[in-house]
């Protein structure tokens, strides 16, 4: 089954999920994605997220030098974020155990 549009529709609670305890760079966020069970999400898909949740006020941002290459761009959740974040869980719960039970009853029919 191809998961790309499943993927557009929850990877801004994903992003908000992952940068809740802890500020992230891209790279960092595409990798604890995939590490978490996400391994089709795309780097472009990661960074335009990042960048559309940090405009819509959702996200804060701040760049940390480094010595071993370019300046990472650091992503963290502010308040507005982490209110985005329970209202979008408490919708994904809601639709998930709708389709759950459709589900269980197409089965069952």
């Amino acid at each position: 089954m191809d998961t790309s549009q499943l993927l557009k529709g929850v990877l801004d609670l994903a992003v908000l999920a992952v940068l809740k305890d802890e500020d992230g760079y891209g790279y960092d966020v595409l990798r604890r994605l995939r590490h978490g069970g996400m391994d089709e999400v795309g780097d472009a898909s990661v960074y335009g997220t990042l960048r559309r949740l940090y405009r819509a006020g959702y996200l804060t941002s701040y760049v940390v030098p480094s010595d071993e290459g370019p300046h990472r761009k650091y992503y963290g959740m502010n308040e507005a974020g982490r209110e985005r974040l329970v209202e979008s869980e408490k919708a994904w719960r809601a639709f998930s155990e709708t389709l759950d039970g459709i589900l269980r009853k197409g089965a069952a029919a």
